[in-house]
């Protein structure tokens, strides 16, 4: 449970600092209206005097918690999931504090309707059930409006983080033109629930490059471009374009790149990561929870990184970024170079094993082709390789329903006392292979995470045959990416580096219920996702610092201090005092000025 923390905070003056009341300019229907400061039935006496709402609400003063009781019971009213999130997404525009609460009283529950997999049913609908807009549309052929166009969001100073989509590659169902602007918004509201970062402070961005869907072309109803997707220079030229201006309008925002096409999204990210805060969830976020649940497992089995032979079963954007996060973290920690780490991982994709005489391999998967030679004579199908490398992790990320075999599995086993299987391709339908299989073909030994949930498995692996129920952990990257965000907005930090993330692998690792209890699962969930953020920045921060890369002044040396100041300026879903200012000297966020174009002039 979210509580509004009483007592004075020593951080209490920090700009993001969460304490105390806020102050606001605005009066009567105007404050109803607006979603950052309305608490509907939820003004108290004093504040309705204050703020002119008498006579605009009724008498009755109730709790947030009233509140989400109602609202709950409207959510669960509606006939099915696709209407659950365009009741939740009503809920936003006019609540958001409200909004969020709920959101985070039943987390577990809801979070499969405002993310993956009902989000990608509104995605695809979005011309259809479209309202209002909400976020920054910038397409191809008014390039030269970009910079113009999201000059009119905020000051230098309002904007912490930024999503930007182009839409072609989302959620796993491909390409979905302007209507990946909800995917940017999705993003955003998991950072605020799961990590505290200030919803009025981010901007949810989609650049509408055209569309190679042919449905939405066909569609007289579709809201984005209608034309085939420009790329090559053109398209590179307009992310460029986009990049230098965000950073130009907003120079301490935090740039999270999602669901760009496999083509586009490593060569992005590669190309201005050594130059900007910037991060892609799709390529390291991934990495980055499944690398969390690797060293859980090798924490149970009692072995080290130097010790891991990797196999990962779809070398896409998923299993190469996979492939990069566990690779660099192997070089961190061995202290070897890149090349010699990557000698640990073995990538297999619809040619088979991924060696050095595959024909058009992408920039991504080069590092990790095995010597042609050395296979030459040999077959390179995923049950070869298991037989030849005897791999102690096997990772699925190729949308292959049930392509780990019993054999390949028990074949595994053979060589490994507790082999770490992660089938981690969405949706569930598509999982490389289900828990309770996993289990009972290696009589309850294997270490298993996946990527959609899954219930708890009964077998008979306890002492002397004994019935025990293991929990399944989800490789959810919420558990994650939040918190790197965070921690990279906090200290304001001038690029993310390797260091930085491999910190963030620790401390969610840390926090793994597995640690404790080997039939726990291997990763925390999302009922502690803020606690597990809290950490997760707290590393990513004195990892920053280490590295000379954090700006920010007067961040604490002392861990427990440290950990105070980050919660100090997590955003939570509470009600906090208003109290009333004139609008002459009050500050845009007062003035409820925050993400409203038309509130400021036009910047150069």
């Amino acid at each position: 449970m979210v509580s509004q923390d009483k007592s004075p905070s020593k951080f209490g003056s920090l700009p993001l600092s969460t304490s105390g009341p806020l102050e606001c300019a605005l009066k009567g229907t105007v404050l109803l209206n607006h979603p950052y400061f309305n608490k509907g039935s939820a003004f108290t006496h004093q504040e309705r005097r204050d703020f002119g709402l008498a006579g605009l609400l009724p008498p009755r003063i109730q709790t947030l918690d009233q509140q989400v009781q109602r609202a709950y019971e409207q959510y669960s009213a509606q006939p099915n999931d696709l209407s659950k999130n365009t009741f939740l997404t009503s809920m936003k525009e006019q609540n958001q504090v409200l909004y969020f609460r709920l959101l985070h009283d039943h987390l577990s529950e809801m979070f499969s309707v405002v993310y993956t997999p009902t989000e990608g049913e509104a995605i695809q609908n979005y011309s259809r059930i479209f309202r209002r807009p909400d976020g920054v549309f910038l397409n191809i052929n008014d390039a030269d409006r970009v910079h113009h166009d999201l000059s009119l969001w905020g000051t230098p100073d309002d904007i912490d983080y930024i999503v930007v989509t182009d839409g072609e590659e989302i959620l796993g169902i491909g390409d979905q033109g302007c209507g990946g602007i909800l995917i940017s918004i999705a993003k955003l509201a998991l950072t605020a629930i799961c990590a505290g970062v200030h919803p009025n402070r981010v901007l949810p961005v989609v650049l509408d490059c055209g569309t190679n869907n042919q449905d939405l072309l066909d569609d007289p109803l579709y809201l984005g471009l209608r034309e085939k997707r420009v790329t090559g220079k053109r398209y590179d030229d307009f992310v460029d374009t986009f990049v230098k201006a965000a950073r130009k309008l907003y120079p301490k925002a935090y740039i999270h790149f999602e669901d760009f096409g496999f083509d586009n999204a490593r060569r992005i990210l590669d190309k201005y990561r050594p130059e900007i805060p910037c991060f892609n969830d799709d390529v390291q976020g991934t990495g980055c929870v499944t690398l969390a649940a690797i060293f859980s497992g090798l924490h149970i089995t009692k072995q080290k990184l130097e010790d891991l032979r990797m196999v990962i079963f779809g070398a896409g954007t998923a299993g190469v970024g996979i492939a990069d996060q566990v690779r660099d973290a192997i070089a961190t920690d061995r202290g070897i170079s890149k090349e010699e780490a990557a000698k640990q991982i073995w990538l297999i994709d619809k040619p088979g094993l991924l060696t050095t005489e595959v024909e058009s391999l992408s920039a991504a998967q080069k590092p990790f082709a095995r010597p042609g030679d050395e296979w030459k004579d040999k077959d390179r199908d995923l049950l070869a390789v298991v037989k030849e490398v005897k791999p102690n992790v096997l990772i699925g990320t190729s949308t292959v329903p049930k392509a780990f075999t019993k054999d390949i599995v028990r074949e595994m086993a053979s060589h490994v006392e507790r082999p770490i299987i992660l089938p981690l391709s969405n949706p569930t339908r598509l999982h490389e292979a289900v828990p309770a299989d996993l289990l009972n073909w290696t009589n309850g030994k294997a270490l298993v995470a996946t990527g959609s949930p899954f219930k708890p498995v009964k077998g008979p692996w306890g002492q002397d045959g004994q019935e025990i129920e293991i929990e399944v952990a989800e490789c959810n990257n919420s558990v994650v990416f939040p918190g790197i965000g965070l921690g990279s907005v906090l200290c304001r930090a001038r690029l993310v580096t390797d260091k930085m993330l491999v910190a963030a692998v620790g401390g969610v690792a840390e926090m793994s219920p597995a640690l404790k209890n080997d039939t726990a699962p291997l990763l925390p969930g999302v009922k502690v996702v803020r606690d597990v953020s809290a950490r997760v920045a707290r590393k990513v921060i004195q990892a920053a610092v280490e590295e000379g890369v954090a700006t920010e002044q007067g961040i604490p040396e002392d861990e427990s201090d440290l950990e105070e100041w980050v919660r100090e300026q997590m955003w939570k879903p509470v009600y906090r005092p208003l109290k009333y200012v004139e609008k002459e000297g009050a500050t845009r966020e007062a003035k409820g000025e925050m993400l409203v174009v038309g509130s400021l002039s036009t910047r150069d």
